[in-house]
């Protein structure tokens, strides 16, 4: 189903997925209503709604919760740019996190506002710590759903209990495991995930539920033709004030990246026929068989061993990541690796004599 993967052990995932050979039809439809002009455009955007439609059904939220931001970082930057912050509020994260979650809130050091790094103990990150961090000033607690660096998978019911207590935003990134695990983004404020990793989809847009109690804390801080009540209240010319429009419209301030939307709609409907919960489990049996293998072989696992915290990734420390990850590719076996790590990503089209296959090739390291 996959364009170029035909003999190669395709286990990086959590960097850049591949692509469906199906999608060179989806373009082909795209272009001739591309085309079309008003009724073509008219087309375009009722898919799109079909996918917001297909994101709610994933992450089991309503689909008119879902908007279409550019990136994950700029979804969680909306919610930075948009809270009332006052000085001595704090947000809480880790010290492990991917920069556009522990940097998204960088701007607010001139007011007052606190970071709070929660450190990791041997590269895993415990929920008591995050939930100990939290107090009454707390206006966030954003992390990512799985760790880029690990891949372990927080405990997402446990933490949003705590956020709600503690009257505090939960906002996750869910990039790691949007298309991979089961996500109740019901349980956050907000969840956002790129698109071109786990979702099997590329890069342009960001799939981003933003909840009801958040909706109501937030201000917009962009807007365009697209968010604000303009046509056809205001015909051609413009009054001093308008109105804001609601979710999903709230959240894209112009146009979102509609072709990559359509693409993202196709991924989506594999994904979705498949079944959430068969990939989940796939894919944490298969990091179950990637962790034996390499503990067999003596390498220092970074991943979680529980099952509940396993996600599509597993790590393992190694020395010179980067020249392993290059020799491994001039076998066929693609991985990611950097910071003295390699990170091993399994999907749905992994099994595992793809596994085999890379464990055989790392007796040489071993």
């Amino acid at each position: 189903m996959f364009v170029g993967i035909d003999g190669i052990a395709h286990l990086c995932t959590g960097g850049e997925g591949p692509w469906f050979q199906a999608q060179e039809q989806v373009y082909r439809q795209f272009a001739k209503w591309k085309s079309q002009g008003h009724d073509g455009r008219d087309e375009i955007y009722r898919v799109g709604d079909a996918c917001r439609e297909k994101m709610g059904k994933l992450w089991d939220v309503p689909g008119n919760r879902v908007a279409f931001v550019q990136s994950a970082a700029e979804g969680m930057g909306w919610l930075a740019r948009g809270l009332d912050w006052r000085a001595g509020d704090n947000v809480v994260t880790t010290n492990l996190e991917f920069p556009s979650v522990a940097y998204a809130w960088r701007h607010l050091a001139s007011l007052g506002v606190e970071i709070r790094m929660v450190p990791h103990k041997n590269w895993r990150v415990d929920e008591a710590d995050l939930i100990d961090a939290i107090d009454a000033r707390t206006r966030v607690l954003a992390i990512s759903h799985v760790s880029f660096y690990t891949g372990q998978a927080h405990l997402l019911d446990k933490l949003s209990e705590a956020a709600r207590q503690k009257g505090c935003l939960f906002a996750v990134d869910a990039t790691h495991s949007a298309g991979v695990l089961r996500i109740p983004a019901e349980l956050t404020d907000l969840t956002v995930s790129s698109s071109y990793k786990w979702l099997l989809t590329t890069h342009g847009t960001a799939p981003c539920y933003l909840s009801e109690n958040a909706e109501a804390q937030v201000s917009s801080t962009c807007f365009g033709w697209h968010n604000l009540d303009v046509w056809p209240k205001q015909e051609a010319e413009r009054d001093l004030t308008v109105d804001e429009v609601p979710m999903p419209e709230k959240m894209e301030p112009g146009n979102p990246s509609m072709q990559v939307i359509m693409h993202l709609d196709h991924s989506l409907q594999v994904l979705l026929n498949l079944g959430v919960d068969r990939i989940e489990n796939h894919a944490r049996d298969l990091a179950e068989y990637v962790s034996d293998g390499l503990d067999k072989m003596g390498f220092e696992l970074m991943s979680p061993t529980e099952r509940d915290a396993r996600s599509g990734n597993t790590t393992f420390r190694i020395a010179d990541a980067e020249k392993v990850v290059s020799d491994l590719k001039k076998k066929d076996i693609l991985l990611w690796g950097e910071f003295g790590r390699v990170r091993v990503s399994t999907h749905v089209h992994n099994g595992t004599d793809d596994v085999d296959r890379l464990l055989d090739a790392l007796k040489a390291y071993a």
